[in-house]
């Protein structure tokens, strides 16, 4: 790799040993993956935040990047805690967990990084343009990033996004490189979608399909319409079960006009989405539903104002997190939004999740209307998971 004189510096420990060490990682990436130079990163999103993931190991990585004296170079938010902040008790987490979350986040906020915690970061203020390189880490803000935003990064894991934040640079391979993002195939999609629930099962119903493509850049076709919370939907399911990183969606995503349609094709069809549904959902009796959680990714504010119109006035009867972002959260308060969600009992967990938070062992069956929640909630959680659509979830938490 070509080092210009202050990337030198870095790398020869001039400017402290975290960024010493951050240009080491870097600079390993680039070898590995061909990179001929590092690109400056305008913009960052670290995962690898919850101390469930990262234990006692991850946290001292982060402890001596902190100590060693890292700062962040350019914008760079994390990834849902595991936990909220201030409101962890009501949750029913731990107080020993808590202890070790709060110390995750205070050594990321003495490297300058904002500790508000969103897999939106596009959502909450860490919004980059179109063509910019940015370093990103979680897997469904990767996937939008590159197809709805047109930003450039390629899947970071933690601590090479933390190392793009302490040095502002980024290894210039992958989706950084237009060659590419190129689309490899083509898939027509013959059915009527309407919702998150609807694209997030098409995401896996495409990924059933892409199983034996090694390079999977879907080029799509048939869609009319799809709206910020069905983007977000739909990336969050496609990386889950395809790990895609990337797609193009014509008329609707940025890029999809700078590509010729592949000519190895594929459909999906009202009977690949039904089949995606089944594959996704458990049989459930409703007096076996104890949790419902609605924010896998994070609520946009307009989500958060249909819960509070159909929750006005009713009282829910099951265990109920709002998943959000800080940010979001405060627009919802702001707007009268909380008070009426809050009255009916269900609970706001914000900058955290039901994927990330450790809540192993307290329920039995999940109902959302995220694919990507069900996915995790089976596999990591072994929840039994029922996919519906939004207002139904909803709903389901009144019964």
């Amino acid at each position: 790799m070509k080092l210009n004189p202050q990337e030198k510096a870095m790398l020869d420990g001039k400017e402290g040993p975290a960024t010493q060490k951050a240009m080491q990682i870097l600079t390993t990436l680039g070898k590995i993956y061909g990179a001929e130079k590092l690109i400056p990163a305008k913009s960052v999103q670290i995962a690898g935040v919850s101390y469930d993931n990262l234990g006692e190991a991850g946290l001292s990585f982060l402890e001596e990047m902190a100590t060693g004296g890292g700062k962040t170079r350019t914008i760079t938010t994390l990834n849902p805690a595991g936990m909220d902040i201030e409101n962890w008790e009501k949750l029913g987490i731990s107080p020993e967990f808590a202890r070790n979350q709060n110390r995750v986040l205070e050594a990321f906020s003495s490297m300058g990084v904002n500790t508000t915690c969103s897999c939106t970061p596009y959502l909450v203020g860490n919004n980059p343009n179109y063509g910019d390189n940015i370093a990103w880490s979680e897997s469904s803000a990767v996937c939008y990033a590159n197809s709805v935003i047109g930003a450039r990064t390629n899947r970071e894991g933690g601590p090479s996004a933390l190392a793009a934040a302490l040095t502002g640079k980024t290894p210039a391979y992958g989706y950084h490189i237009e060659e590419n993002r190129k689309p490899t195939v083509s898939i027509k999609v013959n059915s009527s979608l309407e919702g998150t629930y609807h694209f997030g099962a098409l995401g896996l119903a495409i990924s059933k399909k892409l199983d034996q493509h090694t390079k999977k850049i879907p080029f799509i076709t048939g869609i009319s319409s799809a709206n910020l919370e069905e983007l977000k939907s739909f990336c969050a399911s496609i990386a889950t079960y395809a790990g895609a990183a990337i797609f193009h969606m014509q008329g609707i995503t940025p890029e999809a006009y700078l590509y010729d349609q592949p000519s190895q094709s594929l459909e999906i069809n009202e009977r690949d989405i039904d089949q995606a549904k089944l594959i996704i959902s458990s049989k459930i009796e409703d007096e076996e539903i104890d949790f419902v959680s609605l924010g896998c990714p994070h609520l946009a504010i307009n989500e958060i104002a249909r819960i509070a119109e159909i929750l006005k006035g009713k009282e829910v009867k099951k265990e109920f997190w709002i998943t959000t972002g800080r940010p979001t959260k405060k627009t919802a308060d702001s707007l009268g939004y909380s008070k009426i969600i809050e009255a009916s009992g269900a609970k706001f967990a914000t900058d955290t999740c039901c994927v990330v938070a450790p809540i192993k062992g307290r329920f039995k069956t999940l109902v959302t209307d995220s694919a990507k929640a069900c996915y995790y909630g089976a596999s990591k959680n072994n929840f039994k998971t029922l996919l519906l659509p939004f207002d139904d979830v909803v709903e389901a938490a009144l019964k």
